[in-house]
């Protein structure tokens, strides 16, 4: 694809190559009509590095191309099982969330696509701000080695999640409702377990104890949300305990982080095991500081019961945690870890810069209006220091023959206090806007328009804090 096209050569930052100047239609990414793939030079079904390229240079998709894909991908998934078997040698991918160009980077380092095995495990969208594009990329390497490539359902891959986390957005602002809509119909077709060798079972979060046997995933309806309790629930919420022994009191308990779901510990992780006859579970659905966590609650000698990946490094843009992913073949395991990727800047919740530029307009309209106001009230010997310096409401008294001196104080009172909360928006745009992410309800906390820099980063660190300590973004919404 042509980049957009720059006919005076007035870009600012020239170091920055600009994006296609189309998006990407049909014709690009998917194979002729009437081709016949039997033949060694046919091509793709869908051209998955096209697709990778051109996000990589923050190109889009048309609507009828993203549709036609879904579709497509929508038929493949529903032709597998709730468990799908793979063979080693494998790699496991955890957690993406939205974080494209570390996807990037991990399918450069683990090798030649289409020779190896990949159960990917979940949570491909959400918190990042470039999930579109994972799942597209995904979608399209799956079309293409449909046995070489396992996709399985996290618990964001639900319409409860992405609408309370930022997909939804992402998707309206990229597309409209119906694309997402379609997406979310992919979602409840993702399977939710593979059997590797039949020597792993890889799932989003855990077990549970309705899991005896492999049969009863199978039994399952997935075709459907994520309910709020059942095997179908603990197979996307569960987590093993977090103590480096796994123990219990009793073989699961209530996982109160997550507000749904059970904590399993290394006595009912065994009992799993033995009774079907595998050697690990390898699951994601927690960051980790190293990428991974191996669960080796029988000892250090033992093959791990349990074993975490993670594969968003940095995660948030915050964390700055380390990526891995996990390789397994015979009988072996090899970890292989990354660091985050630089990727574009974007604003919050996509946000255009028209809209982003609205408070540095206001504030001026907003201090215009000031000025000629304030040209009338020095003719009632009203100064800006007695506005703006003045706290609470004026009193207005109707038979006092000053009341219309009284009445241009209370307006300018306003006004300069409007100023005040414009400059503010203005000077510290995003500190709050990740204020009001981290609010339930996404509005700016009461009174803080008109606060300090400093008060307003101690309100930051305080959510930050009460973030922490009560885990809200970990619990699943009511």
């Amino acid at each position: 694809m042509e980049p957009l096209l720059d006919p005076l050569g007035d870009r600012i930052i020239k170091s920055v190559p600009p994006p296609p100047h189309r998006p990407l239609s049909s014709e690009h990414i998917f194979a002729p009509p009437g081709t016949d793939f039997s033949r060694p030079d046919a091509p793709l079904l869908v051209d998955w590095k096209v697709i990778m390229k051109n996000f990589q240079k923050n190109g889009r998709m048309t609507k009828e191309a993203a549709v036609r894909l879904l579709k497509m991908t929508l038929d493949t998934f529903k032709k597998e099982e709730n468990i799908v078997k793979v063979p080693d040698p494998v790699v496991f991918v955890g957690d993406i969330h939205g974080q494209f160009f570390d996807l990037v980077k991990m399918l450069d380092l683990v090798g030649k696509i289409g020779d190896l095995n990949f159960v990917f495990l979940g949570d491909y969208v959400d918190r990042g701000m470039f999930s579109f594009e994972v799942v597209a990329t995904l979608y399209a390497l799956k079309l293409c080695y449909p046995h070489k490539i396992t996709l399985l359902r996290g618990n964001h891959e639900c319409r409860q999640m992405t609408e309370n986390f930022n997909f939804l957005i992402e998707m309206e602002e990229k597309f409209d409702n119906e694309v997402y809509e379609l997406m979310m119909e992919t979602f409840d077709a993702l399977p939710l377990a593979a059997l590797v060798d039949n020597k792993i079972l890889a799932v989003h979060g855990g077990i549970s104890p309705e899991l005896q046997s492999m049969q009863a995933i199978n039994r399952l309806d997935r075709f459907k949300e994520i309910p709020r309790v059942g095997l179908f629930t603990d197979l996307m919420w569960s987590d093993p305990v977090e103590n480096e022994t796994g123990f219990l009191d009793e073989l699961f308990s209530k996982n109160s982080k997550r507000s749904c779901s059970f904590l399993f510990g290394n006595q009912a992780a065994n009992n799993f095991l033995e009774l079907n006859n595998l050697l690990c579970v390898v699951r994601a659905h927690e960051v980790q500081m190293n990428g991974y966590k191996l669960h080796q609650w029988n000892g250090p000698a033992e093959f791990p019961s349990v074993i975490t990946i993670f594969s968003a490094p940095n995660y948030c843009d915050v964390y700055n945690n380390k990526a891995a992913v996990l390789r397994f073949e015979n009988n072996q395991i090899k970890i292989q870890q990354y660091n985050y990727t630089q990727h574009p800047f974007v604003l919050p919740d996509n946000m255009d810069v028209f809209s982003w530029s609205l408070p540095f307009v206001s504030e001026k309209v907003v201090e215009i209006l000031f000025n000629v106001l304030m040209k009338g009230a020095r003719t009632h010997g009203i100064e800006v220091k007695d506005v703006l310096d003045h706290e609470g409401e004026f009193e207005l008294k109707p038979n006092n023959g000053l009341f219309k001196v009284d009445v241009m104080k209370q307006k300018m009172g306003f006004i300069g206090k409007l100023m005040k909360m414009q400059s503010n928006l203005r000077e510290n745009r995003e500190l709050f806007m990740q204020l009001r992410g981290m609010c339930p309800d996404k509005k700016i906390p009461k009174g803080l328009l008109l606060a300090t820099t400093m008060e307003i980063k101690d309100a930051l660190e305080h959510f930050r804090k009460a973030k922490d300590m009560d885990q809200v973004n970990e619990r699943r919404p009511n």
